[in-house]
């Protein structure tokens, strides 16, 4: 494996990748951790390079075969890894990757998409990331987040979806009220909120799960426009589930095969 070594330039604009606005504008990312890096480059998401600190080498020289042919290997003294590493304890590996082209949300509207997964305002990026994951692993393939949302590219948010964010298509900064009724001409739209609602159930058929922030839950004026809306049951006795809890219980009420 040759081994590049990183311009001043090119160390700066990876580290301005901390910004959402030069993820944004650059359509670069940074996903860091060995299992992270891995479900990365076996994806269909474009690795641009990848970034190795020096005293881990030796290391990724061993599995150089699983690295796309043309993927650009940069080797990184421990001085220039501190200025891009977001880990305490790091595995040593950063891929830099692109998002690839999502579909646009109009093509969604159709029976064949099976389960969406609706986020508005969701501006924690470790509930993000969370979300992510459980979205993965119960089968909602697609993930629309309203404006107002953290940048599903930030950091903790790839670091916490655990590789996750790599299987599903995500597409951001939506006006929901706008796509609502499209969505819900081809799925069965549910809502949710904290205090009242029927109790999730099991949904066969296409299902666009809705849920709000934290923080305020979905305003009205989304709310009126599901077909219906659940909660969860419980004591009472704390004031809510956190987001991630919530929506790991709906989604799997929602796909439960008894």
């Amino acid at each position: 494996m040759i081994f590049l070594k990183p311009t001043h330039a090119q160390l700066k604009k990876w580290a301005g990748l901390e910004r959402a606005k030069n993820r944004r504008e650059e359509n670069l990312f940074l996903a860091e951790g060995a299992k992270i890096v891995t479900e990365a480059l076996q994806s269909a998401w474009k690795a641009r390079a990848l970034l190795i600190r020096e005293d881990r080498k030796g290391h990724f020289q061993e599995t150089q075969a699983a690295f796309p042919g043309d993927l650009e290997v940069y080797a990184l003294t421990d001085r220039e890894w501190a200025r891009l590493s977001q880990d305490r304890s790091s595995e040593g590996v950063i891929a830099v990757l692109s998002v690839p082209p999502m579909p646009a949300v109009q093509d969604l509207a159709s029976p064949g998409d099976g389960r969406l997964l609706l986020l508005h305002e969701v501006n924690d990026p470790n509930n993000l990331g969370a979300l992510l994951r459980t979205a993965d692993w119960f089968g909602f393939g697609t993930v629309l987040l309203s404006r107002n949302s953290v940048d599903f590219t930030h950091p903790k948010t790839v670091r916490t979806s655990m590789g996750s964010l790599f299987r599903l298509r995500v597409i951001a900064n939506l006006d929901f009220a706008e796509i609502l009724p499209g969505i819900r001409a081809f799925h069965r739209l549910i809502g949710s909120n904290v205090r009242s609602g029927a109790a999730p159930r099991k949904c066969p058929g296409p299902t666009a799960l809705m849920l709000g922030s934290e923080s305020h839950g979905l305003p009205e004026e989304l709310s009126c426009m599901a077909h219906e809306v659940w909660r969860i049951p419980g004591s009472s006795r704390a004031e809510s589930l956190s987001l991630p809890q919530a929506a790991a219980i709906l989604m799997y009420a929602c796909t439960a095969t008894t």
